[in-house]
């Protein structure tokens, strides 16, 4: 039997390869913008089949939530995961939570880019 583990490793190769395919597909189809469309399509793509899949994995595919869920899709974009997250919180009536993890995850994840940027050039300059 594969592990959860070997089971997260292939998912995310293929999530990943997924992801830099679609983001060239859309590229290619639409063309270069300033606005980051691809990224934007896969986050919107993901999230959609993290829906499907946990709705599907209630009907006895949970066993592959480690390839799927955290693996494939997460390769695919964490987005997704995140989506669920919220979801979740907001599906439990937690507004304020839902509302403060979305507010903490864009602005600290924006914020640390932007510090690992500074501090990388402080590096390499």
């Amino acid at each position: 039997m594969i592990s959860s583990v070997s089971m997260v490793a292939l998912g995310g190769a293929i999530g990943a390869v997924c992801r830099y395919l679609a983001g060239l597909g859309i590229i290619r189809l639409l063309g270069h913008h300033d606005f980051p469309v691809a990224i934007l399509t896969v986050n919107i793509l993901g999230s959609f089949l993290m829906g499907m899949f946990v709705v599907a994995a209630l009907r006895d595919l949970t066993w592959l939530s480690p390839l799927v869920m955290t693996g494939l899709l997460g390769g695919f974009t964490t987005f997704s995961a995140f989506s669920l997250e919220t979801a979740n919180l907001i599906e439990r009536g937690a507004f304020g939570q839902a509302a403060l993890y979305v507010a903490l995850s864009v602005g600290l994840s924006v914020g640390g880019l932007f510090l690992g940027l500074m501090a990388a050039r402080g590096v390499f300059a």
